[in-house]
């Protein structure tokens, strides 16, 4: 079974997951999103749908598809768009946005793209475990999101989706606290999700870098299960 991996904002899919991938015993896939990695400024969300689509489309055996914080909605957007074909998403570190709502519009939009905010605005349980090497490395490789990414409209068209298995993986903050968010609504698409299973890790927001092995070790289990 393939593993399709989606990167959060401000990474290249070609480098973010190399140390998860190598771990791993299942095919993985690291999609290079458009305006992520390949220098297309002018990319859009239906852009970046389109190529985690094609990935799904091209995988032999229907796919497990993982994406990271913002592309938690990417991953969620191919299970809308490929019920028959996705066989699970796996949500990292995020949930998927609501319908209508724009994708990852969080910080200031300025000449066409939202460039990596620096690491104040993640002080706390999400950068606890990145040391101040891996920081200024990771900040130095961040590429700026193309501002047709960040605020193109989400839009879902098939409530099918609800019945593809979702694992929500748990990095800063904990299974319960995800539970807790779910069930009072205030993620409306996995309210509705009618198998939700949710895994601890104990990492910040980017688990990829600091606990690779250990996620590597969960994805398999859950495209094995």
């Amino acid at each position: 079974m393939d593993i399709l991996f989606a990167s959060g904002l401000w990474l290249d899919g070609s480098t973010a997951w190399d140390d998860v991938v190598a771990a791993l015993d299942h095919r993985a896939v690291p999609i290079t999103l458009p305006g992520q990695g390949d220098g297309n400024a002018a990319a859009t969300l239906d852009d970046q749908l389109a190529a985690v689509l094609s990935a799904v489309d091209s995988a032999k055996e229907n796919p497990v598809v993982v994406g990271h914080s913002a592309a938690c909605t990417l991953a969620w957007l191919a299970a809308d768009r490929r019920p028959d074909r996705v066989a699970k998403v796996v949500l990292v570190g995020g949930f998927p946005t609501s319908d209508g709502q724009p994708y990852a519009n969080f910080f200031d939009i300025r000449d066409g793209a939202m460039a990596f905010p620096g690491w104040d605005p993640f002080e706390g349980p999400d950068i606890a475990d990145l040391d101040a090497a891996t920081r200024q490395r990771m900040a130095a490789a961040a590429i700026p999101v193309p501002e047709g990414v960040a605020t193109g409209t989400v839009r879902y068209t098939n409530e099918r989706r609800f019945a593809v298995p979702v694992t929500l993986v748990c990095p800063e903050f904990s299974p319960e606290q995800a539970k807790k968010w779910i069930d009072g609504g205030e993620v409306a698409e996995l309210a509705k999700a009618e198998r939700v299973a949710y895994v601890d890790i104990d990492s910040g927001h980017w688990p990829m870098v600091t606990q690779p092995a250990e996620l590597a070790r969960l994805l398999d289990a859950i495209a094995a299960s």
